[in-house]
């Protein structure tokens, strides 16, 4: 098959979503297909055919690293900007070129519906959830009010715009965090007033409407859903701090254990919830699902996300693995469910 990879975009995730691409695009290559990864942000040059558009664009490696830091979004707009459009002249154009689109994207309009909602006026077949899922995974607040109505616990917050957010009304320890987003970007865990302001701003950098949570004390896993099923339960265990951008993707600052070492009953009970969370949001062929256990036994869902990160290394792959699924093969497996669900 013709597989377009689309990874990097204007997002502050962008250094990840490159990573996971380039990663994808040589998994694809392995098992027979012709893939090629590209920007959406860059604009590219017309192309008659996958053909033409693979034998001028497609690299034969990819070197993609991710920093400590996230990336200079204004940088990026000063040195290849669009003006205010998300997709460089020709992307649309070159998705319709390919038998299936495999979103590598993370952040921004790849994950909250934007670009599937074109995608599907267009006829073109991408991995992932559609339009509906993704918008309503990608707004925090909406989701919590969702998964609580289908029982699912989260910890309690509120939304509120930066502007009428008040140290004096944040009750103590809280987590602050962009109400859309990822990779923990913009997250603080406040436990002294005088943190809220340098985390106001800090998730202002990302966005003008911020969630505040009551902060859950307690232990840290994840759970994949793939193709209607749940996968094993991993832990996370960071060495210092909470699971934030650098534990994330810098390496050895994070244990990940998966099978979790964890009772069958909780383990079950978490997968149950996970399934049920993808099933209130609307999602599509895979999600994943992030909860604090508390020292009761408590599961708190913080956040279902819908494109997760998709290096061999990252959690998904690593869950799959763990139910006998490579890498490669779970690559595979999303494009031809791709597939079948445009057909």
């Amino acid at each position: 098959m013709n597989v377009l990879v689309l990874a990097g975009g204007y997002s502050a995730e962008r250094d990840v979503s490159l990573v996971s691409g380039s990663k994808i695009v040589e998994a694809l290559r392995r098992k027979g297909h012709r893939a090629m990864l590209l920007d959406p942000y860059m604009s590219i040059e017309a192309a008659s055919s996958f053909e033409a558009l693979y034998g001028k664009y497609a690299r034969e490696a990819y070197d993609f690293a991710i920093p400590a830091s996230e990336p200079d979004l204004a940088r990026l707009k000063a040195d290849h900007g669009n003006g205010e459009d998300l997709l460089g002249r020709q992307v649309l154009e070159a998705c319709k070129l390919a038998d299936v689109v495999f979103l590598g994207l993370h952040g921004a309009c790849g994950e909250n519906g934007q670009l599937q909602a074109a995608f599907d006026l267009f006829d073109i077949r991408y991995t992932g959830s559609g339009y509906v899922g993704c918008m309503l995974s990608m707004d925090k607040a909406i989701a919590k009010a969702i998964m609580e109505l289908h029982g699912v616990r989260t910890p309690r917050g509120r939304e509120v715009s930066i502007e009428d957010a008040s140290a004096d009304e944040i009750k103590l320890p809280a987590v602050i965090k962009p109400c859309s987003g990822g990779s923990s970007l913009g997250v603080t865990i406040v436990k002294e007033k005088a943190e809220v302001e340098r985390a106001l701003q800090y998730a202002k950098a990302f966005e003008g409407k911020v969630l505040i949570e009551e902060y859950i004390a307690g232990r840290e896993f994840t759970v994949g859903i793939l193709e209607g099923r749940a996968l094993p339960v991993l832990e996370i265990r960071p060495k210092q701090g909470f699971f934030d951008y650098a534990n994330k993707y810098q390496d050895d600052l994070t244990e990940e254990i998966c099978p979790a070492s964890i009772p069958e009953e909780l383990a079950q009970r978490m997968q149950d919830i996970a399934l049920r969370a993808h099933r209130a949001l609307r999602l599509g062929d895979y999600s994943r699902a992030d909860f604090i256990a508390d020292s009761g036994g408590e599961l708190y869902c913080l956040e279902v996300n819908t494109l997760p990160g998709m290096t061999p290394a990252s959690l998904v792959p690593r869950e799959a693995r763990a139910a006998g699924i490579s890498y490669d093969d779970l690559c595979e497996k999303l494009v031809r469910l791709a597939l079948v669900r445009g057909r």
